[in-house]
């Protein structure tokens, strides 16, 4: 058993002091600024409206081929006095000029290029009548450690070192090889929106059934905070990059493809040649009807900067992607893969002996100015709550099923509570069919079903022990067929989704009644995968049925044929059962193993935010507040949400359906643009028109939070949140504004958790999400063995607050050495580049309200025994296992507010409605 696990995290070493670097600095000015402003209003129109310059295509042109430039500043748009460009070295005016020139000839018309080659003389012209003065460089000396400490005690990084010490560090690392089992790595750094990116080129390759597969080392890199923590964090995780060699999808389904491009400098001066990828999408262009480069790809202005080499044209690095990944002349191209162009012969991830190795390189780069973060200890042996006994073979043979299914059995009696349960199939396939038909009663120890009605339909009964299931099969047929949505582009894209769903809604009422008794039923409908349904946007016909059946009193789960999906379908349509009785609310809560310190009567509340755009499921915006409510010590296992219309807990089945009455916005008059997050505030509308929008929704989803606090002051509560969710409607859980033992909302002084609850208590859980927040991790000993380890972590110290959760490798990921290579495989692992490493992720979790020593102090209530953060975080870790599900990603309340999203389906208003609706959000 491990004892020790290691994050792959850093800070500012104390004894080394401030990292000071001296970078020259350029600032946009206001001169140049004023005259971008000003010509591309004229060009477009729009003279004497003031704007913000879109500067992400210059600045990935000057990261690419400006020598010696590290970073870009942010909102240089808005404010030319604010910094612009770091970098090693002053870039001659002779370089950034045509730089500027190229991409200024992007803002205009086409009739208009003419505007940037006569910005580009202007630039370096010497006639004071003529020129636009070109910014000078100065020099600043930068703190890359430069820390401020919020009240609360986190530590918190100066806001320009989120985008700057990523890319210093990249470049730190990238001077040296990475050297493993005689193979060396050479790195290039890659911007991303995050932070930055250090890529292994060129790529290794794979020899796989007579092709050759391409991929890469990559290591991401950012900066985040922990709460309460002292210094501030650079995380650098490791995984595997592929790369497209062969697209297997047509191209007007390519939505956008990162490409990242090597190319060798215009300018042969300058400290960083081929230290750098130019990052680029390659998509198709519906209005040109072509693949193009997109979303400020500088790609699309290197031909113009450089007529002596031959760069690749987004038609043709689609058609012969491995071409260009082993290079044309010096130029040389890779398209990221992704699982929607087809297969790829080498399999994501890397185990931990490999991501060790890597580790330890960082360690030594980074060296002394950044040291590794402290490892974390058990800070319990009590990892697990008390289950049924994990191994198949405890008290002999079917013994542990057959307690599984009694556990379930009893959920289900509880949950429907005397009713009946009707269950509805809809199957495409007869094998699917027959797999669900067997796999129920095994879960829940029923012996072979009755069959029951006429003999032309496919009823059957199971009864016993408070239980009544009714379960009809019968084929899909127009149920499962694709969406026919209206290809009218006069009409918005949610209007026109919204008519196809009501006329699916059609179809499922002249087929179906409602269930009987008073509560939901099931329906399990076998439907193809969204793959298939890709040629024809928005035809995937999942929402529209969800909808049309929530609207009747039916649940809804999916299943795909078998065709579409790998794996046994035994085993796919066990899960699909375990979802349905999970939104029946048929679950029991794990009972804890934590000890006396948590109160009997303890009960559990989740919060999470649904916030839909118009790219969501139904192309209309909203914004739902979900709450569910885990009630374990009244021995029923009560699992109830929160509905906010009648201000009541109702069972969790009923919040479903209520959920899926969530209205849409109104977006078929205005909306919110493409990347806005309701649509209460009208596109294009003014940045201080969109920032009250939002504090007013702010305000209102914190009001419902509070109401929600003053209805569980009844008995001792945990409530749960994940902070990367919920901050986003409650700022004040943001890490720099989080103190001990209080909560804020708003602008208000932050007060006592015990305000809002005698027997209160909140824990915030966080994973690494899509901005790696959360540090990877892997278990080590004093031997050097490196593996995997379950159980709660923490540094040790009683007044910790902030711990790690990690769970075993589920069964389902195939069993793989530790210390595989598939950076450099050797002579015994020549296959390893083509397995799939699975690493348990690891979940932060930050108590954050207990009733400390403190807190009871302040309380009035000296006497009473204070509570261990340690216990707290070890009941919200042991939250995590349920049933025989692998270990939840969330603790159960949490997992049962997320899922409960899917229910929030808004649709564009109502029929009638929408036909007098027109415009076009095909912007």
């Amino acid at each position: 058993m491990y004892h020790t696990i290691r994050t792959t995290a850093y800070e500012p070493d104390p004894h080394h002091g401030p990292w000071l670097e001296e970078p020259h600095v350029l600032r946009l000015g206001e001169d140049l600024r004023t005259e971008l402003t000003r010509i591309r209003a004229e060009a477009n129109g729009e003279a004497g409206r003031p704007d913000r310059l879109p500067v992400r295509r210059l600045n990935s042109l000057l990261q690419a081929l400006a020598p010696g430039v590290i970073a870009t500043g942010r909102n240089v748009g808005t404010d030319g006095r604010l910094p612009w460009l770091y970098a090693r070295e002053a870039v001659p005016p002779d370089v950034l000029a045509p730089l500027i020139g190229t991409w200024s000839a992007g803002l205009f018309r086409e009739d208009d290029e003419g505007e940037g080659a006569d910005l580009e003389e202007k630039l370096l012209s010497e006639d004071p009548t003529v020129a636009v003065r070109l910014p000078q460089w100065e020099s600043e000396q930068v703190d890359l450690t430069e820390t401020v400490t919020s009240a609360g005690g986190t530590a918190e990084p100066a806001a320009r070192l989120y985008s700057l010490l990523p890319e210093w560090v990249a470049f730190r690392l990238a001077a040296r090889a990475f050297r493993t089992h005689g193979t060396a790595l050479h790195f290039r750094v890659e911007s991303s929106g995050n932070g930055a990116r250090l890529v292994s080129w060129p790529p290794q390759r794979y020899e796989h059934r007579k092709q050759t597969w391409y991929y890469s080392a990559c290591l991401n890199i950012t900066v985040h905070t922990v709460p309460f923590a002292s210094r501030f964090r650079v995380h650098v995780s490791t995984q595997v990059r592929r790369w497209a060699t062969r697209l297997d999808v047509r191209p007007h389904l390519l939505g956008g493809a990162t490409v990242l491009l090597d190319a060798p400098l215009p300018w042969p001066e300058g400290p960083d040649r081929g230290h750098r990828l130019m990052v680029n999408t390659l998509g198709y262009d519906r209005r040109r009807k072509e693949l193009a480069w997109r979303r400020h790809s500088p790609a699309a202005l290197l031909p113009e900067l450089d007529i002596v080499r031959r760069y690749p044209e987004p038609a043709e690095l689609f058609a012969h992607p491995e071409r260009w990944i082993n290079g044309c002349a010096d130029v040389a191209a890779g398209i990221v893969y992704h699982p929607s162009v087809g297969p790829h012969a080498v399999g994501p991830g890397l185990m931990p002996r490999e991501r060790a190795d890597l580790d330890a390189w960082v360690e030594e780069g980074l060296r002394p100015v950044l040291r590794r973060v402290t490892d974390l200890t058990r800070v319990t042996r009590r990892n697990t709550p008390s289950l049924l006994p994990r191994s198949a073979g405890s008290g002999g043979p079917g013994v542990r099923e057959a307690q599984m299914a009694l556990q379930r059995r009893a959920a289900l009696a509880r949950a429907l509570n005397g009713r009946p349960l009707d269950v509805e199939i809809f199957w495409q396939c007869p094998e699917t069919r027959a797999a669900l038909l067997a796999e129920l009663p095994k879960l829940i120890g029923f012996g072979p079903g009755e069959r029951v009605g006429p003999e032309a339909e496919d009823t059957w009964q199971w009864r016993g022990e408070g239980i009544d299931i009714r379960v009809r099969a019968r084929p899909a047929g127009p149920l499962a067929h694709a969406l026919p949505v209206s290809r009218d582009r006069r009409r918005s894209r949610a209007v026109r989704l919204a008519d196809a769903v009501e006329g699916r809604c059609e179809i499922v009422a002249d087929r179906m009644a409602a269930p009987r008794g008073d509560d939901a039923g099931v329906v399990i409908a076998e439907i193809a995968g969204k793959d298939r349904f890709a040629a024809v946007p928005d035809s995937d016909p999942k929402h529209a049925l969800r909808v049309a059946w929530a609207r009747r009193g039916w649940l809804s789960q999916f299943v795909n044929p078998p065709d579409d999906t790998a794996g046994d379908l035994e085993h796919r349509a066990r899960w699909t059962w375990l979802d349905a009785l999970r939104q029946l609310g048929a679950i029991s809560p794990p009972a804890h193993r934590v000890g006396a310190g948590i109160p009997g009567d303890i009960q559990y509340a989740a919060l999470w935010l649904v916030r839909h755009t118009r790219k969501g499921p139904t192309r209309c915006p909203a914004r739902r507040l979900v709450a569910v409510r885990v009630r374990p010590g009244d021995g029923s296992g009560v699992i109830e949400g929160w509905d906010a219309e009648r201000t009541e807990w109702v069972p969790y089945p009923k919040l479903l359906l209520l959920l899926s009455e969530t209205p849409g916005s109104d977006v078929a008059s205005g909306g919110t643009g493409d990347g806005g997050d309701d649509a209460t505030t009208p596109a294009g509308g003014r940045p201080a028109d969109r920032a009250g929008a939002e504090q007013r929704r702010q305000r209102e989803t914190e009001g419902q939070i509070r109401a929600l606090l003053f209805q569980l002051r009844d008995r001792p509560t945990l409530l749960l949140a994940d902070a990367g969710n919920l901050r986003q409607c409650w700022p004040r859980l943001r890490n720099g504004s989080l103190a001990r033992d209080m909560l804020g909302f708003g602008t208000e002084p932050g007060q006592r958790l015990t305000v809002y609850g005698h027997d209160l208590r909140m824990v915030l859980v966080r994973d690494a999400n899509a901005r790696e927040e959360v540090a990877e991790w892997y278990a080590h000993d004093a031997k050097d063995k490196i593996g995997f380890a379950e159980g709660v972590w923490g540094t040790g110290g009683a007044e910790s607050r902030v711990f790690a959760s990690t769970a075993a490798t589920p069964h389902t990921a195939a069993k793989l050495p530790k210390g595989l290579m598939k950076l450099a495989p050797t002579e015994t692992g020549r296959t390893a580049p083509g397995k799939t490493a699975w690493n348990p992720g690891q979940l932060e979790i930050t108590v954050l309200g207990c009733l400390s020593e403190k807190a009871l102090a302040d309380s009035g209530r000296e006497g009473e025994m204070p509570d261990r953060p340690a216990e707290w975080a070890t009941l919200a870790h042991q939250l995590r296992y349920h049933d025989d599900y692998p270990p939840l990603a969330r603790p159960l309340p949490l997992h049962l507010a997320r899922l409960a999203g899917q229910y929030v389906l808004p649709v564009a208003g109502t029929k009638g409605e929408r036909s007098a609706e027109s415009g076009s959000d095909e912007r």
